[in-house]
């Protein structure tokens, strides 16, 4: 059985990971190394853990989360999509079995919010800890701030947790934002289709997907 120990420690999958990463600095574009693939790997596999999935669908979020970038490092177009195929290869590679592949897969090629689709449990997870990463530690130069709105919102984010009610049955990601940095509106105008994302991949496990910005509900 490959485990999510096995992917962490595979010299291939961290090489990937991180020549990605690295691409994506050069692009301008936020942090999506080690530190947000283990963050998306936690969220994705304690959320389907406290909604009493099993220990395999557990791993298998928590594997597809923790790759689901590394299609970046053959370019960031259709990255979703690249990433699986090599997802495909290494874990065949490793000996996993097809259904798991199968489920690891089709939740990476559905994370990116121009394509994506919570299709299966592992999907919907993944989306919701990958959407839901806004934080300032992603802003790779303060610079850069005034101008590019993406790092601007990023670096307002001074706190960023989110929490799963099983009573209410709602996932809601609280954030806590200067306002004198980037205003609401901002947050808004490049992550709406995100949150929009995240409704539907909440909408599977039959929870709502609620928002809350400095102590106000927005969503």
């Amino acid at each position: 059985m490959v485990t999510f120990k096995d992917i962490k420690n595979s010299n291939e999958v961290n090489s990937y990971i991180k020549q990605a990463d690295a691409t994506l600095e050069v692009l301008g574009f936020t942090e999506h190394s080690f530190v947000h693939a283990n963050k998306c790997a936690a969220t994705a596999g304690k959320l389907l853990e406290d909604l009493g999935y099993g220990q395999n669908d557990i791993e298998l979020a928590k594997i597809a989360a923790y790759m689901h970038d590394i299609g970046n490092v053959i370019n960031r177009q259709d990255h979703a999509q690249s990433g699986a195929v090599m997802a495909f290869r290494i874990l065949e590679k490793m000996g996993m079995k097809p259904e798991d592949i199968a489920a690891i897969i089709t939740a990476i090629g559905n994370h990116d919010e121009n394509t994506a689709f919570p299709v299966n449990a592992i999907a919907a997870a993944v989306i919701l800890a990958d959407k839901t990463d806004v934080r300032r530690s992603r802003v790779r130069c303060q610079s850069t701030i005034n101008f590019d709105i993406h790092d601007r919102v990023n670096y307002a984010v001074e706190k960023n947790e989110v929490k799963l009610n099983i009573e209410e049955k709602t996932f809601t990601a609280y954030f806590s934002i200067d306002t004198e940095i980037s205003s609401v509106m901002d947050y808004f105008e490049i992550f709406l289709d995100r949150m929009l994302l995240c409704r539907k991949a909440a909408d599977f496990f039959g929870l709502k997907f609620k928002l809350n910005m400095n102590g106000s509900d927005l969503l």
